[in-house]
């Protein structure tokens, strides 16, 4: 006969029991993997500088939202930490490093050089042979480019320009039209000659002024400067390039005079000077964005350019809101000629 277990060793093995039983405890559920990074590296430019950045960023943030990666901001508090700036961000392996704006090209390409296993992007620069590689070599985006690992956004900004002094020039009542803009680089000046460009297209002998300055934070220069310009008869401004454009269309509202903005819609993102907003010449950038986005997210985000012109609607003339009934039927007619005749010939909005 087996002898009876005593109390303790009893207890012993229930307690051995239990133990065996709390070990093996409830299934703990997997870690959610990390989400891939995407790294916005803007210019010295603010976050919310109510154009280029505010829009780029609101495309960027709402793809973002949508759960497909974690969106990561880094602005620039200099030009001298723009390439420091990017590198720094390689050794995260991020799926993709964008930087924003025209005096990103050259650091981001020398960066993109250095690293050709990870993916890069720009915003307002296109490398051609001989702008960004080789004269000898055919095409930038290749590895005998040495840019296979890039992807560049780029706008007409020439073209909404022009379609913006069609407006100015129809609208003026003085004949004298104005831009203020901020540095004098490709993106800016395209703006601004289109816009003058496309004063004179509808009125031979309209009068334009024009000042660039040295950054895009000079709200106050932005301001007086315009102030400048309408005390010479100037009844149309065209605000370009961040706070220093924001700083004219400040002057318009002063004045009561006409103001037109830049970038997107900045009767959405500006509503300070909405009642004098005839319109702004929108790149859309809210909407490249997305576009360039969701093409990494699904995995064919191609080397090469993206065009965004007024042929394939990636540029227009943002919607007139509080002046749609003010502005005549005649001069919309005349904003409808201009956009046929820019999509047949694109480069008249340079050559006028």
């Amino acid at each position: 006969m087996s002898k009876p277990l005593s109390f303790s060793r009893c207890c012993v093995l229930v307690s051995l029991g239990w133990l065996m039983f709390c070990g093996q405890g409830e299934p703990s559920e997997p870690e959610t993997p990390a989400l891939p990074k995407v790294v916005l590296v803007l210019d010295t430019g603010m976050e919310d500088d109510r154009t280029f950045n505010a829009h780029g960023l609101k495309g960027a943030r709402a793809v973002a939202a949508e759960g497909g990666f974690e969106l990561i901001v880094s602005p620039s508090s200099s030009q001298v930490y723009y390439e420091r700036n990017i590198e720094a961000f390689v050794s995260q392996k991020p799926a993709l490093i964008l930087t924003m704006g025209f005096r990103m090209g050259d650091p981001t390409a020398r960066v993109a050089r250095r690293h050709p296993r990870q993916r890069f992007a720009v915003v307002d620069v296109a490398y051609l042979p001989g702008r960004g590689c080789a004269e000898t070599v055919a095409d930038c985006y290749t590895e005998e480019g040495g840019l296979a690992n890039m992807t560049s956004l780029v706008f007409a900004e020439d073209q909404v320009g022009f379609l913006a002094g069609v407006l100015a020039g129809c609208m003026s009542k003085t004949g004298v039209v104005a831009s203020v803009a901020g540095p004098e680089i490709q993106p800016v000046v395209d703006f601004a000659t289109g816009f003058a460009n496309g004063a004179r297209h509808v009125n031979p002998d309209v009068k334009t002024h024009q000042v660039y300055l040295p950054g895009f934070n000079e709200l106050e220069l932005g301001r007086a400067k315009a102030h400048e310009f309408i005390d010479k008869g100037a009844d149309v401004v065209f605000g370009i390039g961040g706070n220093s454009g924001n700083g004219a269309l400040l002057a318009c509202k002063e004045r009561g005079v006409m103001g037109v903005g830049v970038d997107g819609d900045q009767y959405e993102t500006f509503p300070e000077v909405r009642e004098i907003l005839l319109t702004s010449a929108s790149k859309k950038i809210d909407q490249a964005m997305v576009i360039l986005l969701r093409r990494l997210l699904a995995g064919n985000l191609a080397p090469g350019i993206i065009h965004a012109d007024l042929a394939n609607q990636g540029v227009g003339l943002a919607p007139f809101h509080e002046w749609e009934e003010r502005i005549p039927g005649a001069c919309k007619q005349r904003i409808q000629e201009a956009n046929d005749l820019l999509i047949q010939n694109p480069k008249r909005a340079l050559a006028e």
